[in-house]
């Protein structure tokens, strides 16, 4: 089990709970990532008072780093990784220095990681 913190409606930072939620096993194409830490951001604040159109449950933290802990298939990954991982939400366009462990395990595939970063998805 992990923990989480989500919003289930929109609204004020009233609506967000801690949750426990079980570890998700990476699907083809994905890495599963332990956060180490995760920025809150202004276009969190926008999801989760419905300015901007989420699905919910949601879970605030639109940029993140951490250590891959699982790979799905048709990944690769370099033998030289250290195995920490910066992650950032495309949609993500300002950040404060509010910094929270929003979510300890995230999904991501691996093409929205960056050539300098050393994981693929297998051609």
């Amino acid at each position: 089990m992990t923990h989480a913190i989500i919003a289930r409606k929109a609204g004020g930072p009233e609506v967000l709970e801690l949750t426990e939620a079980e570890v998700p096993v990476p699907g083809p194409r994905q890495l599963l990532v332990k956060v180490a830490a995760a920025g809150v951001n202004f276009i969190d604040t926008y999801q989760r008072s419905g300015i901007y159109k989420v699905e919910y449950p949601f879970t605030p933290g639109s940029e993140s780093a951490g250590t891959v802990v699982a790979i799905g298939a048709d990944v690769w990954i370099s033998p030289s990784a250290t195995g920490s991982l910066p992650l950032k939400d495309p949609a993500a366009t300002r950040s404060t220095p509010w910094w929270t462990p929003t979510k300890r395990f995230r999904y991501r595939t691996a093409s929205t990681t960056t050539p300098r970063q050393p994981c693929r998805c297998k051609e």
